[in-house]
């Protein structure tokens, strides 16, 4: 079990964040200890990197709480699950080309300076 200050170790994800997913049902199963104090699981910490992926790749809250839904209905959501992160993936993938372009311009107009200024070294 980890405490909330390890999952923001290891996740980055701030105590108030984890505590607002909790709040959204984004983060199932928080289990508290004696002390009332909250543990998170090896399955809620493999969860939130889950959910940290989908929000870094650009996936809303609203998507990501549509999501946990799907989840909670078992395994009737299998194929709709399936679809969610099928379409989600063509969104990343349209972005990572769109980036992949934009960085071949700016390593293209690098290497025209580089040029330039070899040439005025001269």
């Amino acid at each position: 079990m980890y405490s909330i200050s390890e999952i923001e170790k290891i996740t980055g994800l701030r105590p108030s964040t984890l505590r607002y997913y909790e709040q959204e049902g984004i983060l199932p199963h928080v289990e508290r200890n004696a002390s009332g104090r909250r543990e998170y699981s090896e399955e809620v910490l493999e969860w939130l990197e889950l959910v940290v992926a989908l929000k870094d790749t650009g996936m809303s809250i609203e998507d990501i709480k549509a999501y946990t839904e799907l989840i909670r209905q078992g395994d009737p959501s299998l194929d709709a699950r399936k679809q969610f992160l099928l379409m989600h993936k063509t969104k990343v993938e349209r972005t990572v080309a769109q980036t992949q372009f934009h960085l071949e311009k700016i390593i293209r107009k690098i290497a025209i300076y580089d040029v330039l200024m070899h040439k005025k070294m001269k």
